[in-house]
């Protein structure tokens, strides 16, 4: 019997599955699993977000107007090479959707956001892998991937599920090393946590650059995760390219309030930044005093590498974590299936879970 078909490559994606938010059987739950803030959004952005509830029988600015100014008054950007979206997710596809087709061809690095080939697959194109080198983007490996059916390629940096960085220097070599027809996607969406010197989002590179987009988002150091929000800073012509394909109302009203403020809100913004240093820090040096191998990270979240040894492996550390309330995120599917991801937690969650992972390396039953 004939019936609809997807488009080719569709049927090839393997969908996307978020951190898990539950651990059936334990008492009071720590979800470090989804890279979310543990200081929630500002008062400000939760304040904004109630008043909009009057505005909700009424369509949204299609524009996103108001969000825009905001964004380019925090930034010093130019509002009309800004794009916002539900997330930095939509903006990717719809990057994709634009830029990808049948026989092209991305660049992904090789633990890099899983969405990158998700959206590639969507447009008919394929993803190829780049090697990296200590859980670090390869900036040779990228351009050595490189051949006449590139079209696009995607960078996270800081990278998630690593939590590692190139600098700018390095970002800025790879951009001067493609050719000028070749989309260079810069994924900043955990960049306000990076207090690295030679760090730069990818805003002065798009600035005086014709191939490069910087795509952020509201979900991460904001803490609008529930709300959907993210906004691109491109040139002109790409700006022109999306507006044409992206929905006319694709972000709400409440979205837009909650993230205005939220922007705004430099005080808040400067507390969540302090609470991942001093958290993050901390963490990583807790941990490998357990003598597990901890990669360095710059975002709000870790990865930590578990022996390959019976007992004492990731997946037996994810069902002892997971009976004392502890979720962390299993990455197998990023290629690491001996290592978890943590988010830096609550000073509570951050001192139970190195105390969780001692008892585990301390050999207690995964049962007790």
């Amino acid at each position: 019997m004939k019936r609809p078909e997807p488009q080719r490559g569709v049927l090839e994606i393997e969908p996307y599955v978020g951190g898990r938010a539950r651990a059936d059987g334990a008492g009071p739950i720590y979800k470090l699993s989804a890279n979310e803030t543990p200081l929630g959004p500002s008062k400000a952005a939760i304040e904004a977000f109630k008043d909009a509830a009057s505005s909700l029988s009424l369509y949204p600015d299609g524009g996103a107007a108001e969000l825009r100014e905001a964004i380019a008054e925090r930034y010093g950007l130019n509002p009309n090479r800004i794009v916002c979206g539900a997330g930095s997710d939509e903006l990717l596809h719809l990057l994709a959707q634009c830029y990808l087709g049948e026989g092209d061809e991305s660049i992904v690095t090789e633990h890099g956001f899983l969405v990158y080939p998700i959206v590639t697959s969507a447009a008919g194109a394929k993803a190829v892998v780049a090697k990296e080198v200590g859980y670090r983007t390869d900036v040779d490996a990228i351009l050595s991937a490189v051949t006449e059916k590139t079209r696009v390629v995607f960078l996270a940096n800081p990278n998630n599920p690593t939590g590692t960085y190139i600098p700018a220097e390095e970002v800025r070599r790879l951009q001067q090393g493609l050719r000028p027809d070749i989309l260079l996607i810069l994924d900043a969406a955990y960049s306000e946590y990076v207090s690295k010197n030679d760090y730069e989002a990818g805003i002065e590179l798009v600035a005086t650059c014709e191939n490069v987009v910087m795509t952020r988002t509201f979900s991460k150091i904001y803490g609008l995760a529930g709300l959907r929000l993210g906004w691109m800073y491109a040139p002109q012509h790409i700006v022109d390219v999306v507006n044409r394909v992206r929905g006319p109302f694709n972000v709400s009203i409440p979205a837009m309030k909650a993230g205005v403020a939220a922007i705004r809100d430099l005080n808040h913004l400067k507390l969540s930044r302090e609470h991942n240093d001093k958290w993050l820090a901390w963490l990583t040096g807790e941990i490998s005093n357990l003598g597990l191998e901890v990669t360095p990270s710059v975002a709000n979240f870790l990865i930590i590498h578990f022996p390959n040894e019976k007992g004492k492996t990731a997946k037996d550390a994810d069902a002892f974590l997971m009976k004392r309330g502890l979720i962390l995120r299993a990455v197998t599917s990023y290629g690491l299936p001996d290592c978890l991801r943590l988010t830096v937690g609550t000073e509570e969650a951050n001192r139970l879970v190195v105390a969780a992972l001692a008892e585990f390396m301390n050999g207690k039953a995964v049962t007790s």
